[in-house]
C-alpha cells in the first residue's frame, strides 16, 4: 500500500477518480522523489488488464499509449497479453550539471516523464524534464542548439578529419539572400541538405540550359522548387545563414563530367558543412519540412495530470524516429549523415539536433554548455565517421550500413560510398584514393576486405550496371552483387544456419606475397596491401603450410587465356585444392528458412574412410553447388571448435575461397575455413590465380 505524502494532499478528487484501484495506491510524488529499485518493482497487473483499463485510468492510458504507438507487440503476435505481468520501477536520468539536487528519475522502461512545470515541486532545475512541442518549431531554440555546439565543443565538432580542409573551387552553393547558384566563397560557412528526391525532378534541376540564369541574382525562382527545398532555403535564411548546398541545384544534372567531379567531393561538402539539415519527415522532395510552417506536423505529446503531476510518455528517440522514415532507407543518405559533424533532423513529429558531443530535442529540456553529459537523451546517437580508430573497422561498418539501403540506380552503389572512402583515405593516410579503393573494396586491407559474405536472405544476383559503363564488375567485390553485405568472424561457421549479424573477420597471417590488378587501361599493376603476421608456437608434429612466395613479374605472368584480361581482374600466387562438400546437418531439417539463399556446407577430406570433416564453407543454395569444389588459400586465422573434426590449435585454420574456373579465369563462389592439416595433406597445387 503506497499512501499519499502530505505534500501531495492537494491532489483533487477528480485525479483519484481517474485512476484504477491499482494505480490509485501509487504515490507518484514519492516514486519520482525517492525512486523504486527494479528489485522492488511495484506490480501493476497483466498487460491485458492495463489495456482494458486505459479508457478509465490516466496512468494505464499512458502505458497503453506507449504500447500501441511503439507497436511493440507486433514482434510477438501470438503472445497472450494476460501472461505479461507489468511492474513499475524508476531509472536515474543522468544529469546536465553537477549540483545539490535530488536525482531526476523517470518511470522505466516505458519512459514516463515529468513535465518541466513540475520541477520546482522536487527542488530541481528543469533539466531533462519534458517540454511542450508546438505546431511549429522554435527557430530561436534551434539557433541555441547550434550555438551551444559551436561555442563549447571546440575541435571535437570541427570536422571528421580533425584538421583544416577547404572546399574545392568547383563547388557551388545557393546564396539564400540573392537567390542565386554561386561558386562557394573561400572559407564560407554553409549548410548542406540531405533529403529524399523521390519522383523525377527534372523540372527543378540545374541543367546546362539554366545554370547561366540561375547564377544571376534572383535567377533561382523559388516558385519552381519543391517544398523540401523551398522550406530548407527559408529555414537557413531565418537562422541567419547565407549559403546552403543542395545537390539538385548545385550540380549540373545533365553534365556527366560535372556530376563525377562533384560526387567525388561529397566527403568535403558534407564534412565541412556548418551543419547538415536532414529532411527525414517526407517521402519525396515535394513534402514540406514538418513543423517549419503551420499545419505541417501534428505533435504527439500526450499529457496526463495524475496526483497533481504532469506525466507524459516520451516520443521516440531520433534514432527510432529515423527508423520509420524513407530517408534512412536510401543509400546516398548514409554518407551524407555520417560525414556531418552537426545534424538537424526534421522528422514527422519533432526536430532533433545532434553533434559529436550532445543530443538536443524539442520535447526534453537538455540544453547544456558542457561537451559531455550523463543525460539519457545523449544516447543513442546517429551515424558517425569514423566509426572506429581502426581503418578497416570503419570501412566494414560503412559497407554494412550502406548495402542495407536502397538505390534507384543500382550502379550508384560505389559512388554512394565514395565520400566515406575518400574520408578514410585522408583520416588514415591511405594514399591515393584510386589505388586504395576500387569497386568499393578496400585494397590496402584486401586480405580482410575479401572476407565479406552475402546476407543469407539476399539472392545471389549481379547488379545492373549503367549503359556505357564496364560490362561487368569482378566477382570478388561485394559491390558486384545486389543486397546487404556482412563481415562475419569464424563464429558463423559453427552454426547450423548462416547468421545475418556482423562481427569482424579475423586475419592472423597474410599468406599471399604480392597482389596485382588489371587497371582500366588494361595494364597489370601491383597493389599496396598491408601485411599481417602473428607469431605462433608450432608443435613439431604439426605440418607447416608454406605459401608460394616471390614477386610476380607482370611481363612474365603465364597467360593461358586467349583474350585480354578485363579491368578488375586480381592476379596473385597461392595454392589450390579440391574437396567434397555436403550440406550441414540441421541446415536442411527444419531449421532452414525458405528465405535463406545461402547455406553452410561441411568440407570433407576423402583421403580417409569414412571422409573426415575438415572445414566449413558458405555457398549459395541456388543453383545447387556441385559435390566437389575447388578452393584457394587467402590467409590464416585462429582455430575454433565446431568448424571441423580435427584438433584445434592456434593458427590452425585457413581462410579459403570457393571458386569456379572457366578458360583460366576464376570466379568467387563462396567463402570458408579449412584446417591446415587437411590442406597440407591434400597435396595442393601452386597456381597463379586470375580472379575475375
Amino acid at each position: 500500500m503506497y499512501s499519499s505524502d502530505s505534500r501531495t494532499s492537494t491532489a483533487t478528487l477528480e485525479n483519484d477518480i481517474l485512476l484504477c484501484p491499482v494505480c490509485a495506491k501509487l504515490d507518484f510524488y514519492r516514486i519520482f522523489l525517492y525512486g523504486v529499485h527494479e528489485l522492488e518493482a511495484i506490480p501493476l497487473g497483466s498487460l491485458s488488464s492495463i489495456l482494458e483499463k486505459s479508457y478509465q485510468c490516466s496512468f494505464c492510458r499512458l502505458i497503453s499509449l506507449y504500447v500501441r504507438r511503439s507497436r511493440i507487440m507486433e514482434n510477438f503476435p501470438h503472445t497472450d497479453l494476460s501472461e505479461i505481468e507489468c511492474r513499475l520501477c524508476t531509472i536515474v536520468c543522468g544529469a546536465l550539471r553537477r549540483g545539490p539536487y535530488p536525482p531526476l528519475r523517470y518511470v522505466g522502461s516505458l519512459i514516463i516523464h515529468l513535465m518541466q512545470e513540475d520541477a520546482f515541486k522536487f527542488g530541481r532545475p528543469v533539466d531533462l524534464h519534458g517540454r511542450m512541442v508546438k505546431n511549429t518549431v522554435d527557430i530561436g531554440l534551434v539557433k541555441k542548439w547550434v550555438k551551444l555546439c559551436q561555442e563549447n565543443h571546440g575541435d571535437k565538432c570541427q570536422n571528421v578529419w580533425g584538421m583544416d580542409r577547404n572546399l574545392p573551387g568547383f563547388v557551388r552553393v545557393v546564396d539564400v539572400v540573392s537567390m542565386a547558384v554561386v561558386p562557394a566563397p573561400p572559407g564560407c560557412r554553409y549548410v548542406a541538405l540531405s533529403y529524399v528526391w523521390g519522383v523525377n525532378g527534372a523540372e527543378y534541376w540545374t541543367t546546362k540550359d539554366n545554370i547561366a540564369k540561375r547564377s544571376m541574382p534572383g535567377g533561382l525562382n523559388a516558385a519552381n522548387l519543391p517544398d523540401t527545398i523551398t522550406d530548407s532555403i527559408s529555414f537557413v535564411r531565418q537562422l541567419g545563414e547565407r549559403y546552403i548546398w543542395i545537390d539538385a541545384l548545385c550540380i549540373i544534372q545533365d553534365d556527366s563530367q560535372d556530376k563525377v567531379i562533384q560526387l567525388h567531393a561529397m566527403d568535403l561538402i558534407y564534412g565541412l558543412s556548418y551543419f547538415t539539415l536532414i529532411a527525414a519527415g517526407g517521402k519525396t522532395a515535394r513534402d514540406p519540412l514538418p513543423g517549419y510552417r503551420p499545419r505541417t506536423r501534428t505533435p504527439q505529446i500526450h499529457i496526463e495530470v495524475i496526483q497533481g503531476l504532469h506525466l507524459f510518455v516520451t516520443p521516440p528517440t531520433h534514432e527510432d524516429a529515423l527508423a520509420l522514415s524513407v530517408w534512412i532507407t536510401r543509400c546516398w543518405t548514409y554518407q551524407e549523415c555520417a560525414l556531418s559533424c552537426r545534424r538537424i533532423y526534421f522528422t514527422e513529429k519533432q526536430v532533433y539536433f545532434d553533434c559529436r558531443c550532445q543530443v538536443f530535442r524539442e520535447d526534453i529540456v537538455a540544453e547544456s554548455e558542457a561537451d559531455f553529459s550523463t543525460s539519457f537523451v545523449r544516447y543513442p546517437r546517429g551515424e558517425y565517421f569514423p566509426a572506429s580508430t581502426d581503418s578497416f573497422k570503419s570501412y566494414m561498418f560503412a559497407v554494412e550500413r550502406c548495402t542495407r539501403r536502397n538505390l534507384t540506380v543500382e550502379s550508384d552503389i560505389v559512388d554512394a560510398l565514395t565520400g566515406v572512402t575518400n574520408a578514410l583515405v585522408v583520416a588514415f593516410g591511405l594514399g591515393d584514393p584510386a589505388r586504395a579503393f576500387q569497386y568499393g573494396m578496400m585494397l590496402t586491407e584486401l586480405h580482410h576486405a575479401l572476407l565479406w559474405q552475402h546476407d543469407p536472405h539476399t539472392p545471389r544476383v549481379r547488379r545492373s550496371l549503367a549503359e556505357g559503363g564496364d560490362s561487368s564488375w569482378p566477382s570478388w567485390a561485394w559491390a558486384t552483387w545486389r543486397g546487404a553485405v556482412i563481415y562475419m568472424s569464424w563464429g558463423v561457421y559453427r552454426q547450423t544456419r548462416v547468421a545475418s549479424y556482423s562481427s569482424e573477420a579475423s586475419v592472423d597471417e597474410t599468406l599471399i606475397d604480392a597482389w596485382y590488378i588489371v587497371d582500366h587501361s588494361g595494364d597489370i599493376v601491383p597493389l599496396d596491401v598491408r601485411r599481417v603476421s602473428r607469431v605462433y608456437w608450432i608443435e613439431e608434429e604439426q605440418p607447416p603450410y608454406s605459401p608460394p612466395g616471390g614477386i610476380l613479374d607482370p611481363a612474365e605472368i603465364p597467360l593461358d587465356i586467349h583474350r585480354p584480361l578485363k579491368p578488375g581482374t586480381l592476379i596473385f600466387r597461392t595454392t589450390s585444392s579440391h574437396f567434397d562438400i555436403t550440406r550441414r546437418c540441421g541446415d536442411s531439417d527444419g531449421e532452414s528458412s525458405p528465405a535463406d539463399h545461402y547455406g553452410l556446407f561441411n568440407i570433407l577430406s576423402t583421403t580417409s574412410s569414412p571422409p573426415t570433416w575438415v572445414g566449413t564453407v558458405i555457398l549459395p543454395l541456388i543453383p545447387a553447388p556441385p559435390t566437389s569444389i575447388e578452393f584457394i588459400v587467402l590467409s590464416r586465422c585462429d582455430g575454433v571448435d565446431g568448424v571441423c573434426d580435427l584438433e584445434r590449435y592456434r593458427g590452425c585454420l585457413l581462410h579459403v575461397m570457393a571458386v569456379c574456373e572457366n578458360e583460366g579465369l576464376m570466379e568467387r563462389v563462396g567463402l570458408g575455413v579449412i584446417h591446415i592439416v587437411a590442406w597440407v595433406a591434400s597435396t595442393p597445387e601452386e597456381k597463379v590465380v586470375f580472379l575475375r
